[in-house]
């Protein structure tokens, strides 16, 4: 599983409008609502989809994934790897684009590969998820006869390694190592187990120096990509603007691809993170795409005339979905009884209902049920039952107190009550809802649980560090990609196991299911896997989006697909007038 929308603008006449009337827009941008700031564009860094949408106007990878065809496709690459294997080792042969330049004109060769692999394995520098992502490559062999073709050398057998491996931004050597000082070390050195020391590598510390004074993460404009958008201003919770490059490299391709397609001369994502704002910036014209219109809204501007000679409306059923964390390591949530508990107090149905009007679905865990070879629909969905919780919540050793709450005793006397937190984005309308939902249900029974709605900012160091109890968060996946790794296994905790959850057995399935070619045997460990997640209860899976995107009338292609964020803004392009 891999693989998060802004904007602000400022109205004061918010109820004065009540009906459709878009203006007639004579900009040659596509403007696009947002509910939140990106953060941060550092491309070793991208801390959600957001900044992911954005950091693919800029930079791109070998590879990259067609949402329509649900394939992945070359990018950067002329085409997707050559597989060999020789013993434990996988050898992915890739050679770029003949065509691919970088903006002054300097070709995009294998050096520039090497180079980003040497960046996402230094210490020093902010990139430890993408080290444990792509932990896999362990060597870069060059082609001494072609400066575009390289060979990664991946440590296992698995057949996923032929996309993941290119699916990272490349990154100018000429720009971030002018003097080229890193090529004295080689990429086998800072892949090993153990991190290298940057005492043992002056150049590299420099390097590292060098890396972090750019200020990447609000200056990406300190760094030239290979993709067709330049940032041209980031006003901070408000808006970015990207422009289209005069003189892009794919242009000069004698045939256009649909992953190399880049028609908009500007994309202005506004950062608005009130809905009623925004949905009164779409009728009035002000934004051009709305992503995730709330479902209510949605509806009513559907079955409204107004709403349907103006505007466009798309839904798809998503890979992305909303979950519950348990914080494993904390001791009131340590074992799996507490947890399965506390997973049968969600109301899915309801919540769904109230959140999302009905238009979403529910899974019996990290697979969505449209997977149909490999989704277990031999469990049962979750259900509501206060009744169920309370009963195991006697089996893990809690006795509930003529108080009502609830206490059982440690190994060393003492006395454990079981009173918890949760921790989510502040702002967001439906996790609110779903924080209220189960707090309300807990205390029904005994449990208080206090609400944490905490500033993006500042959510993931807490998930990282593990302050918290329970989570909620968003996750997108995919159809093709089966690596729970980031998320569950033991290694990956904090960084991007926020579960802190890991056991021998569920860290060799997952290990195992990344490395089975058979698909036959993968479903089934794909099967295995979810019964595991069932009984150990480190997650919810609630419920996954049914995306809904409504757009101007006067645009076009945007090739709606349920793969995030759901639509391709670089392939928009308006309908001719007339």
């Amino acid at each position: 599983m891999r693989r998060l929308l802004w904007g602000l603008w400022l109205y004061t006449f918010l109820g004065l409008l009540s009906a459709c009337n878009p203006q007639s827009s004579t900009s040659d941008a596509v403007r696009v609502r947002w509910v939140r700031d990106p953060e941060s564009l550092n491309p070793l860094t991208i801390p959600n989809d957001i900044a992911n949408q954005a950091v693919g106007l800029l930079y791109q990878n070998l590879l990259t994934v067609d949402n329509q065809k649900q394939e992945y496709v070359p990018w950067l690459a002329e085409k997707l790897p050559m597989v060999q294997h020789q013993d434990s080792l996988t050898l992915l042969t890739y050679r770029l684009r003949s065509a691919a330049t970088w903006d002054n004109g300097q070709p995009i060769v294998a050096q520039d590969v090497a180079f980003t692999l040497k960046v996402m394995n230094s210490p020093g520098l902010p990139n430890e998820e993408a080290r444990a992502r792509f932990s896999f490559i362990q060597d870069v062999r060059l082609d001494s006869t072609d400066a575009r073709q390289f060979t990664l050398v991946c440590q296992g057998r698995a057949p996923e390694y032929a996309y993941v491996s290119g699916e990272y931004p490349i990154l100018p050597e000429y720009a971030l190592d002018p003097q080229r000082q890193l090529r004295t070390i080689p990429l086998a050195a800072l892949t090993q187990p153990t991190p290298v020391s940057l005492s043992k590598y002056p150049v590299l510390a420099a390097f590292v120096q060098r890396y972090n004074a750019a200020n990447l993460d609000k200056s990406p404009m300190n760094l030239p990509g290979s993709g067709p958008y330049q940032l041209t201003a980031w006003r901070n919770g408000q808006a970015l603007t990207f422009r289209r490059k005069t003189n892009w490299w794919a242009d000069r391709l004698p045939v256009q691809q649909p992953q190399l397609l880049a028609r908009p001369k500007q994309i202005d994502f506004q950062i608005i993170p009130d809905n009623a704002t925004a949905l009164l910036a779409l009728r009035r014209g002000d934004i051009d795409i709305y992503p995730m219109v709330p479902a209510n809204e949605f509806n009513r501007l559907r079955k409204s005339e107004s709403g349907r000679q103006a505007l466009r409306f798309y839904t798809a059923d998503s890979y992305e979905m909303v979950l519950a964390g348990f914080n494993s390591s904390r001791v009131p949530l340590d074992d799996r009884l507490t947890r399965q508990a506390l997973s049968y107090l969600f109301n899915i149905p309801a919540l769904i209902k109230a959140t999302q009007n009905g238009m979403a679905y529910p899974s019996v865990g990290l697979i969505n049920p449209q997977e149909k070879a490999v989704y277990n629909d031999s469990l049962p969905l979750l259900t509501y039952a206060p009744q169920q919780a309370e009963v195991l919540l006697r089996q893990a050793g809690w006795a509930r107190q003529s108080t009502g709450n609830w206490t059982r005793r440690l190994a060393g006397g003492q006395t454990q009550a079981l009173e918890l937190s949760i921790t989510y984005r502040a702002g967001d309308a439906a996790f609110e809802t779903i924080a209220l939902q189960l707090r309300n249900a807990a205390a029904r029974l005994g449990i208080p649980i206090q609400l944490r709605p905490t500033e993006s900012t500042l959510l993931l160091g807490k998930l990282r560090a593990g302050n918290f109890d329970i989570y909620l968060r968003t996750l997108s996946g995919n159809p093709f990609a089966y690596d729970f790794s980031p998320l569950l296994h033991s290694a990956s905790t904090g960084i991007s196991n926020f579960t802190r959850f890991g056991t021998p057995t569920s860290d060799r399935l997952i290990k195992a299911i990344v490395r089975e070619e058979d698909l036959g045997r993968k479903a089934q460990l794909l099967r295995k896997f979810q019964v595991i997640l069932r009984t150990e209860s480190p997650l919810v899976v609630l419920f996954f989006y049914r995306y809904r995107l409504v757009a101007n009338r006067r645009l076009t292609n945007l090739r709606v697909s349920g793969l995030r964020p759901g639509y391709e803004v670089m392939a928009i392009e308006p309908l001719p007038e007339g």
